[in-house]
């Protein structure tokens, strides 16, 4: 099992999650980060640092978040890893509540 990281990160990237991850699985866009699913030992570490609640392990993503399993494992082939943490994107306070916001997300 991997985890997957869902809509709640789209144009917030805020970076916790990346510095305690063991394998660096992150994947860094340009509004979002992805986990590489081939890369993930399901340790769990990153979901208590996420602070918009983004991360889930596979088999708990809720149902209307399901299209991200693919998702992250498509972007991950293409995105290039991030392996230090750096300031969440400028308007991130923003849009950390907001919901459906697939439509934001820059591949």
């Amino acid at each position: 099992m991997t985890y997957v990281v869902t809509e709640s990160c789209i144009r917030c990237k805020y970076t916790d999650c990346v510095d305690v991850c063991p394998v660096d699985c992150f994947r860094e866009g340009p509004n979002f980060l992805v986990i590489d699913p081939d890369e993930c030992i399901d340790c769990a570490v990153c979901i208590p640092e996420c602070p918009v609640n983004a991360i889930y392990a596979e088999d708990d993503v809720p149902a209307d978040q399901q299209a991200f399993i693919k998702l992250n494992a498509d972007l991950s082939a293409g995105w290039n890893s991030i392996t230090k943490s750096k300031a969440g994107l400028p308007d991130a306070d923003e849009w950390k509540d907001v919901k459906n916001k697939l439509d934001q997300l820059v591949k």
